[in-house]
């Protein structure tokens, strides 16, 4: 591969580099998940709560794998300082086996999943789902190389082009009555797209090189970040694995969508900017500069977004739901409106990781994520007694229980103090405080009204008092924002 992942470029413009990547980054998956969930509303009005659920038994089954695909050992090339082309090499050799067993170790767990939930379909999904696996290695490698210069541009263009071949795909199965099986091509066909753009993109293939000797430090890293992955599997992944032996497929697909969808922020924007984040972070590291500053100033601007959009989600479930999902979804709303209010302790534990990983001390992520393994499970065994307004109630309690956890490990170790934290988080809590009320007030007063029109009426109204709140009491802070997506 060509030399834009080898070497890193000048320090000069470092923060105009970070704001780039940035603006690459994130605005792609902005208009990405605008191609998405464009698609997600047609396609969901075409299939069934119980293809949901099926899809949803598959996926879990594919996240417990997914921790072993190799791309911690990819990532040990964005946090190294220097890296050679027979470094490149093992890594992809790293990548290539791991995925080639991780392909038939699904290919053989396939039967005994579909024993475990009792529905036969699931061992064929997860056949032609071990596909995937084969992409990996030509995904992850390009990525880091490109990622450790902070170079999102072409990534960015390759992400949007692999939303519109996954949108169509989908769209194009469910129109013809595939059912279930629109959800199964779609990233297949994504991820085939987005392997063969990276590799284009970063000049090429290398030569895999399977003697790993002199490879420690990658196996080291890489297997710190690796057990990361499957603690943060258990603890995401437990709630389905758990539900999917109580629930039936229709209660499992309405909790799946409802999930699906308050994730939309934490699982869909908060990873491109920790990918931004963490080459950033590792920077500054390796030039003997503090990280505080930094991620406090990263976490205030994502806070500000983070948390309204939450809070919003949960004030206006109801007519969001009626307006795009339909009336065989409406159960989906208390769950949807339930979870949300839990995710902004989730956003705020999500972002610590990149601070860390970029000191080197990846055992901090470790042992969160450790903790999340714990907590989130239990909860959820507790829940699932009591429907999918248990699980709700599960999230409620193990949300901030885990956030505590991981503030306390990570704000040391970054030299961050807790009051400093919340000094940055004030604005975010004030103006959700103020938006709630306000939308709370004008709900009693437009329940009459059609649920498209409802919406709209109680977004806008959100949005403008939490912008308001924010100039009112911080007007410097508002300006600063918008100056910063001016220059970009």
């Amino acid at each position: 591969m060509s030399q834009p992942g080898i070497a890193m470029d000048s320090p000069s413009g470092f923060g105009d580099r970070v704001r780039s990547a940035v603006f690459w980054r994130w605005g792609s998956q902005i208009l990405a998940q605008i191609i998405t969930w464009t698609t997600t509303i047609m396609v969901v009005r075409l299939l069934d709560p119980h293809d949901y659920g099926l899809f949803a038994m598959t996926q879990a089954i594919l996240a417990a794998l997914n921790f072993l695909n190799g791309y911690s050992f990819a990532t040990s090339l964005i946090q190294s300082k220097e890296v050679d082309e027979r470094r490149i090499g093992q890594v992809f050799g790293l990548l290539i086996l791991s995925n080639l067993l991780l392909a038939g170790a699904q290919l053989l767990l396939a039967p005994l999943a579909a024993g475990y939930y009792g529905q036969p379909m699931v061992a064929d999904l997860l056949r032609v789902q071990a596909i995937i696996y084969l992409t990996t290695p030509f995904i992850a490698l390009p990525a880091s190389l490109l990622a450790r210069g902070l170079h999102f541009r072409t990534q960015a263009l390759v992400n949007l082009i692999c939303a519109a071949v996954g949108a169509s795909v989908a769209l194009a199965l469910a129109w013809a009555g595939y059912g279930v099986w629109a959800l199964v091509w779609a990233p297949i066909a994504m991820f085939a797209t987005r392997a063969l753009g990276l590799t284009l993109a970063a000049g090429g293939l290398v030569r895999p090189v399977f003697d790993f000797r002199g490879a420690r430090e990658i196996v080291g890293f890489g297997t710190a970040l690796t057990l990361c992955q499957l603690f943060w599997i258990v603890q995401s992944q437990s709630d389905i694995i758990i539900a999917g032996r109580s629930f039936d497929p229709h209660d499992l697909g309405l909790y799946s969508e409802a999930l699906f969808l308050v994730l939309i922020f934490t699982g869909r924007f908060l990873p491109p900017l920790n990918e931004v984040a963490f080459p950033a972070y590792a920077e500054l590291n390796n030039a003997g500069k503090p990280l505080g500053p930094a991620f406090v100033s990263g976490v205030r601007m994502i806070m500000l977004i983070a948390a309204p959009f939450y809070v919003g989600l949960s004030l206006v479930a109801g007519p969001l739901v009626t307006t795009f999902f339909g009336p065989k979804w409406l159960a989906m709303i208390p769950i949807v409106a339930g979870l949300a209010l839990a995710m902004p302790l989730m956003a705020l534990q999500i972002v610590c990781s990149p601070a860390t990983n970029a000191l080197g001390r990846p055992g901090i992520y470790l042992f969160t994520n450790a903790s999340g393994a714990v907590i989130m499970p239990v909860c959820f065994f507790y829940g699932v007694a009591s429907g999918p307004e248990g699980l709700v109630v599960a999230w409620h309690v193990a949300a901030p229980l885990l956030l505590v956890v991981t503030l306390a490990a990570t704000l040391p170790a970054i030299g961050v103090g807790l009051l400093e934290l919340g000094r940055a988080l004030l604005p975010a809590a004030t103006g959700c405080g103020t938006m709630a009320a306000a939308v709370w007030l004008l709900d009693n007063r437009v329940l009459a009204l059609p649920a498209p029109l409802q919406l709209a009426l109680l977004a806008a109204a959100g949005a403008t008092v939490y912008g308001g709140t924010l100039w009112l009491l911080w007007p410097g802070l508002v300006r600063q924002t918008w100056a910063m997506l001016r220059r970009n």
